[in-house]
């Protein structure tokens, strides 16, 4: 007789075959060996003349988190991807020109359990009792001194600015040793079953069939399986975000490496300067409506620093995401996917969070449909948070010079990011949405460094009086800075704890 834990069961998964490689491919190869390796048969298929994108070189904490889970062991693999270390991003020019301020990691201040610390952040203003809201933040204040150190209990938030090349490189490493099988081939044909239109087999050049049970689709912008062959529509998302269209290019190092990203902001979009150890990354992202690619180069050249290394590249996208992540037996991940622009170094991030969703729900013993749409509503859910946090940069700014900022500014935005905004303005107030990526910090940090300052606080903050008040200020203050002085350089610190030594 059937075991009732069988019964009603699909087909076991047993072989997984990930199409493509790059940082999503390499990303799922890594976390699937190391937890599921001994169980699971793990293929990658993947083609050294098809080139990955290559730009995902600024992080968020995320991943800090996720090499722990695999046991990957920090040093090694900063020295192996040429990695620094990031505490946030610097947006120069966004709110107005010659407007400067950081969305870093970590808390600022200290919360009330019934209002958040921006709310006596904003009497202290108002009173003439504190100074910029950066100045209670570790994390900000750090990127500033350019200084950065391991903290006892994790006491700093960070990320790292990494060669995504190498990075793909150091994975495959540590997938192979774990079991996983690399297949050198370009892919030529997608076979399905007729009768379930689940995925069969990837056909390879040489004719050769790779055979598996559950596929995931790491073929970038292409979207070989989930939206060619399984035909997932994509949801184009450009009536909010107007570019499309990003030029990279690497140069050598000029100066030591600072822990912070720099987003700079042009006429028709932003600039990217990403420092690793060995060279920058740099590049623009901008809309195709406001400008053309000849001008938006020769601003990129005209506004880096150091030795030029490479062609500049050029990377054409449409903001957005299929409508659904898995289908049948397909998973789509990173660009095959959707595809969000990098300006909070994001993507990185929404590939990991699918591949840890696809390890809660493993279809060990079957596909089941429940798996399949918790799978694919908590991903919706992951995107649009991002995606409202992202527009929210271009709707609220101070910027009406030209055509692509005011444009920005004046245009209807989802009503989710409306109702957060107006919340903020009216009362300060910010309500994380349940597991959503950016906790209240991020959104105010970005709100109020955009030009968006609220009419009123929360009357927790007037239980304080100015004396008590200015000291509860002055504390948080003091004690940021008394720790940010005891850090070492930035530079300094890479070059003792993961020293790369020559590309």
């Amino acid at each position: 007789m059937e075991n009732n834990n069988q019964q009603g069961r699909g087909r076991p998964i047993r072989r997984v075959v990930i199409a493509g490689g790059g940082t999503a491919g390499w990303m799922a190869a890594a976390a699937l060996a190391r937890t599921l390796g001994k169980v699971v048969d793990i293929k990658l298929v993947e083609s050294d003349d098809i080139g990955a994108v290559g730009v995902g070189e600024a992080t968020i904490p995320s991943l800090v988190h996720f090499h722990r889970l695999l046991d990957i062991g920090e040093q090694e693999f900063m020295a192996a991807t040429q990695a620094t270390f990031k505490l946030g991003i610097s947006f120069e020019s966004w709110r107005a020109r010659g407007e400067d301020y950081i969305h870093s990691f970590g808390m600022t201040g200290t919360d009330h359990w019934t209002a958040g610390f921006q709310h006596f952040w904003l009497k202290g203003r108002d009173r003439g009792l504190a100074s910029d809201y950066g100045d209670y933040c570790l994390e900000l204040v750090a990127s500033q001194e350019k200084r950065f150190g391991h903290l006892p209990n994790q006491g700093i938030n960070y990320a790292y600015h990494l060669d995504a090349t190498r990075y793909a490189r150091y994975l495959r490493r540590f997938s192979e040793h774990f079991g996983a099988e690399r297949i050198e081939a370009k892919i030529a044909e997608v076979d399905t079953d007729p009768a379930t239109g689940h995925i069969t087999a990837l056909v390879l050049d040489s004719g050769t069939r790779v055979e598996g049970d559950l596929f995931i689709d790491c073929t970038g912008f292409r979207s070989l399986l989930l939206g060619q062959t399984m035909g997932v529509e994509y949801e184009d998302w450009s009536q909010w975000l107007f570019n499309d269209c990003a030029i990279a290019v690497q140069t050598e190092s000029t100066g030591p490496a600072v822990p912070l990203t720099r987003s700079m902001a042009h006429d028709w979009g932003w600039q990217w300067r990403i420092p690793l150890q060995h060279r920058t990354g740099n590049g623009v992202v901008f809309s195709s409506r406001y400008t053309d690619e000849a001008t938006a180069r020769a601003t990129l050249l005209g506004n880096i620093e150091g030795k030029v290394l490479t062609e500049p590249r050029v990377i054409r996208f449409t903001p957005g995401q299929r409508k659904k992540a898995w289908v049948g037996n397909c998973i789509g991940l990173g660009l095959a996917s959707g595809f969000l622009e990098p300006i909070e170094s994001t993507s990185i991030h929404l590939i990991q969070r699918g591949i840890v969703r696809l390890l809660q729900t493993f279809p060990s013993y079957g596909i089941q449909q429940a798996d399949v749409d918790e799978f694919n509503a908590q991903t919706e859910e992951d995107i649009r948070t991002i995606r409202d946090f992202i527009i929210l940069h271009y709707k609220v700014t101070n910027r009406s010079d030209k055509p692509y900022w005011h444009d920005a500014a004046s245009m209807p935005v989802p009503d989710s990011l409306q109702h957060r905004i107006d919340l903020f303005r009216d009362g300060a107030r910010v309500f994380r949405e349940g597991n959503e990526l950016f906790a209240e910090n991020s959104w105010v940090q970005v709100m109020l460094g955009q030009g968006l300052t609220p009419e009123r606080w929360h009357p927790s903050a007037d239980l304080m009086g100015d004396d008590e008040l200015r000291g509860f200020l002055d504390g948080i203050r003091n004690g940021v800075r008394r720790t940010v002085s005891q850090l070492p350089p930035h530079q300094q610190y890479v070059e003792r704890y993961c020293p790369a030594g020559k590309p």
